[in-house]
């Protein structure tokens, strides 16, 4: 039996679609995306992919089914975060008419769906399409791959309880055809992370609470910290790169990160300016650390020092910059280094990013899927489509409704 085919679609870097291929049954064979780098870096980390830059809605799927020559029943997977707008104006029946100029973001990933018509798919986004609008529009994301004959359930799923260094939640729905059991990967590490606006605790895909009577149960390790995803990474100041480790990998995260690397790239930081050095001296774990006549505005986060015992908070796509979020070094006097992002990301040290400016790359690492949390999903459907093995949680299946 030869490996899954998957499709990328919004696909970014492509670190969702390789958590997939490292989980090892999966062959990736087609990502788009409307930014020509991401999609340079996902041709760089995907080679045997068909990588197409441009506007889904302008790209016509038989002709991307020529050029794969994969016909419906033939991809197996397709995954991908469509950017949230127009979900309000989403109407079932449009998502069957393939190539309705017309289409949302959304409606041409359903679209895809209905043409292909894979085995399983994957839509990830933000958690606050849980409930914006009541929820109004979750429930016409669910109404359109049903009105496709998918059954569909959805959960807000933490990195930090997967293991990755870092507290990024999105909601994931997954649809199969019908016959087909949704699974949902174990939670591999503990941690009480806060959600903001959902609810309904049956929707969070948390770790169970430790059972204190039971001699058999065991005890998940604690989330991973900042400190163990980077700490073996050269200690280097504002304006400095450093082209080699200094040091062995201290833990096991560290060493599957390095596996594959010769050398050490991206730890090259920002050289901050004197202002913002006297800034970063006084930063502590939100913005009130910084005396007022330094700063003038700002969020709690803002100008911020990371903790090196927790995870990291969401990584995001000015991470080099202090003045925009939370990205300050532990324990050094500088914003972190695309390098050190993209170890909090879960990225692998030999992961190619096209380009070679700091910020464009910041922000391709901050607006990816973090590969692990790919690769848990990945296992997850693997189990679902009959290859895999191990434990998961099977849940009751949705037609359309939320449930």
């Amino acid at each position: 039996m030869g490996k899954h085919k998957v499709m990328d679609l919004f696909c970014g870097t492509g670190g969702f679609s390789k958590g997939f291929e490292n989980a090892g049954d999966y062959e990736v064979v087609y990502g788009i995306d409307l930014l020509p780098q991401s999609i340079e870096t996902f041709r760089l980390n995907h080679g045997g992919a068909l990588a197409v830059s441009g506007d889904i809605r302008k790209v016509a799927r038989p002709e991307i089914a020529d050029r794969l020559n994969l016909r419906r029943g033939e991809v197996d997977v397709i995954v991908g975060g469509p950017p949230c707008q127009g979900f309000s104006s989403i109407r079932p029946n449009r998502s069957t008419n393939y190539d309705d100029p017309r289409n949302t973001l959304f409606e041409e990933f359903a679209a895809y769906v209905g043409f292909w018509r894979p085995k399983v798919f994957v839509f990830e986004n933000v958690v606050g399409l849980a409930t914006h609008k009541k929820g109004v529009d979750l429930e016409a994301v669910q109404e359109a791959f049903s009105s496709l004959g998918y059954e569909t359930d959805w959960r807000i799923m933490n990195a930090g309880h997967f293991g990755v260094p870092q507290k990024r939640e999105r909601l994931i729905l997954i649809g199969s055809e019908p016959g087909i059991p949704i699974r949902w990967p174990n939670p591999t590490h503990s941690g009480t992370f806060r959600t903001i606006g959902v609810r309904d605790a049956s929707r969070m895909l948390r770790p169970h609470e430790p059972d204190l009577f039971d001699a058999a149960a065991t005890t998940l390790p604690p989330a991973l910290t900042v400190t163990e995803a980077i700490g073996d990474l050269p200690p280097i100041a504002s304006g400095e790169e450093a082209l080699t480790y200094d040091r062995p990998p201290q833990n096991e995260y560290q060493r599957a990160r390095r596996s594959g690397a010769s050398a050490l790239t991206l730890h090259a930081s920002t050289r901050h300016s004197a202002k913002m050095l006297e800034i970063i001296r006084h930063a502590g774990p939100n913005i009130s650390s910084i005396p007022a006549h330094l700063i003038t505005s700002g969020f709690s986060s803002c100008y911020s020092r990371l903790e090196g015992d927790e995870p990291a908070p969401t990584i995001t796509v000015n991470f080099v910059h202090p003045a925009s979020n939370k990205c300050i070094h532990p324990v050094l006097d500088r914003a972190l280094t695309p390098r050190e992002g993209a170890r909090i990301q879960s990225f692998d040290d030999d992961f190619k990013f096209a380009g070679v400016n700091r910020n464009v790359i910041a922000k391709q690492i901050g607006n990816a899927v973090p590969p692990l949390l790919g690769k848990v999903i990945a296992e997850a459907v693997s189990r679902m489509l009959g290859s895999g093995t191990g434990d998961e949680v099977p849940v009751k299946v949705h037609s359309g409704a939320m449930g």
